[in-house]
């Protein structure tokens, strides 16, 4: 079996590191000719880029960005996990939990229409499909929406209308990116490839109506009004709802706060509602991002002796842009779920993740290639991630940390890149 498993070590490995080794050798000699040919087509847009500076304000001589844009992208993804589970599982989690074996992320399709002053109505609508779409937006406490293996597959779907009310009033009905987390569904969107685990329990989308307003330039406020906390459970007692307030200290500093309040279970009395708090501050000088999240949370649970729970997370991602196509990441963080109402386990969780990502701009398509190192370490009565063997029959064995080694590869369309 030791033998098995260092043959097999090695060979996962090897083909690991030549396929890292072979995309990062051909980013660094492309990386070398784009900033070469960037250099003589525009040299003082590229330093500008390259200095964090703001770009220049747009003249009456260039054209206005379109109403309507559309695009696609695809998301392809490798984790070797050094434990080598037998069931290919990343244990307690929605996105990237498939290991040691090659997998299409996500695939995805959109079109979308901008609201504006002299086009008041704005529409979007996302096609999705791929692993990251299997698992997320479901409850371990709630049953499934009707339908829900094919709904699973929209993405942002919504209207929006921009009412002229004093500075402009938003409204936005339908399937829309989630107010709450830091972290996007899309794994292109984010920092990092992987996801962090606030991320992965807290929704990715909402499916409701929300309302927001900007009372000036620095403080934006939300209201919104959802179906649940996750959008593809059946919760049959009535909405949820929840708001944000958005404020902006300076150009380079910001802060959120958003809440969550809302039904759960098949009993939907007042003391077992779902209370949420995340606090955000984003703090972004010339070259680097700096984040941190906390999230806490608690529920009375609609059982013998009603007992109520908590749970508590946070992250602090570290970002730095080396020019406009090399950056690195660094992201610590933990999710506490002492009794296991989020992650099915009771258990404390710390992880490190690092991440060197290649960024190919070309026209209109962007190719992002992210290397990274995740370390996970679970403790607790419950806590572990599988290991390489079974204790009995359908049993995996557990293991109290892992190492994973990820490759990701992201080619996107944008008829308007932003």
């Amino acid at each position: 079996m030791a033998l098995w498993k260092i043959a097999k070590w090695n060979a996962d490995a090897r083909q690991f590191a030549r396929i890292a080794c072979l995309m990062l050798s051909f980013l660094a000699s492309a990386s070398g000719m784009l900033e070469d040919a960037a250099a003589q087509q525009a040299p003082a847009e590229l330093s500008q880029a390259q200095a964090g500076a703001p770009s220049e304000p747009k003249t009456e001589d260039q054209p206005p960005q379109p109403l309507w844009q559309y695009g696609a992208s695809a998301d392809f993804g490798y984790l070797l996990d050094f434990d080598f589970p037998p069931n290919h599982l990343f244990r307690s989690r929605s996105t990237d939990f498939k290991v040691n074996q090659p997998d299409v992320n996500m695939a995805l399709l959109y079109v979308r229409k901008q609201a504006v002053e002299k086009s008041r109505w704005g529409a979007e609508l996302t096609w999705q499909a791929g692993k990251d779409s299997e698992a997320f937006g479901f409850s371990p406490t709630s049953p499934n929406v009707p339908d829900a293996r094919w709904l699973r597959h929209l993405g942002p779907t919504d209207l929006t209308y921009l009412a002229p009310v004093g500075n402009g009033l938003t409204i936005q009905a339908g399937l829309f990116g989630s107010l709450l987390g830091y972290d996007s569904l899309y794994a292109r969107d984010n920092l990092t490839y992987t996801r962090p685990w606030a991320g992965d329990y807290t929704p990715y989308l909402m499916f409701g109506i929300n309302a927001s307003y900007p009372f000036s330039k620095k403080l934006t406020a939300v209201f919104y009004l959802i179906n649940g906390f996750s959008h593809l459970a059946q919760v049959t007692h009535g909405p949820s709802v929840g708001g944000q307030i958005a404020y902006k200290v300076s150009d380079r500093l910001s802060f959120k706060e958003t809440l969550f309040y809302g039904p759960q279970q098949h009993d939907a009395a007042l003391p077992y509602w779902r209370f949420l708090s995340d606090s955000l501050v984003e703090w972004k000088p010339s070259r680097a991002t700096v984040a941190f999240e906390y999230q806490v949370g608690t529920e009375g649970v609609a059982a013998s002796g009603s007992p109520r729970i908590f749970w508590t997370t946070a992250q602090l991602p570290l970002h730095w842009t080396f020019s406009s196509h090399w950056s690195v990441t660094e992201r610590p963080e933990f999710f506490w779920d002492p009794d296991g109402r989020l992650t099915g386990f009771k258990q404390l969780i710390a992880s490190n993740t690092e991440s060197l990502e290649f960024r190919w701009p070309f026209r209109r398509w962007n190719t992002i290639v992210r290397l990274e190192h995740r370390f996970d370490n679970s403790t607790g009565p419950e806590g572990g991630f599988f290991a390489d063997h079974y204790l009995s029959p359908g049993v995996i064995a557990l293991t109290p940390s892992q190492n994973l080694l990820i490759l990701g590869l992201i080619v996107s369309y944008d008829s308007s890149p932003h």
